[in-house]
């Protein structure tokens, strides 16, 4: 799984001129499902995007999660982040998982964030119009393969 994490002050997503999900402080979490994902890699994706401490503490370090600022998410699906751009100008999204799967590992993530914190959503596969205000600018990216993989060093 990939995410691109995004802390925003508010951000919001309209499908079909209505607001679907909205969040407050907190991330944006665009959401990328590949072919071999599962239930415990969006477990272990999560678990580490509410422990990122990038919310600034009382001396101005970025030293609090998500948790800590009893911040609020909004996720949206995003099979784009699997993009294979190596060809030619028309990316590839072979890459990314189809969407039986996509779907349900995205309401599983969005499930698990919101047993924890106001959790906005998106419609899975719907055309969607995302508004953000990006805070500081701050932006992550998360993938599930390097998560795994040893430390160097």
């Amino acid at each position: 799984m990939r995410a691109l994490v995004q802390r925003v002050s508010s951000a919001s997503v309209v499908v079909e001129g209505e607001v679907v999900g909205r969040c407050g402080l907190g991330f944006l979490v665009l959401l990328g499902v590949g072919p071999e994902d599962s239930e415990e890699q969006a477990a272990k994706l999560w678990n580490k995007i509410r422990a990122l401490r990038v919310f600034e503490d009382d001396a101005g370090k970025m030293n609090r999660s998500l948790l800590d600022v009893q911040g609020e998410v909004l996720v949206i699906s995003q099979f784009t982040l699997f993009a294979d751009c190596r060809r030619g100008n028309r990316p590839s999204f072979v890459k990314a998982a189809g969407p039986e799967l996509g779907s349900h590992l995205y309401d599983y993530f969005c499930d698990l964030a919101a047993a924890d914190v106001p959790c906005g959503r998106g419609v899975f596969g719907a055309h969607m119009q995302v508004s953000l205000v990006n805070d500081g600018p701050v932006t992550i990216w998360l993938d599930t393969d390097e998560l795994t993989r040893p430390k160097r060093g």
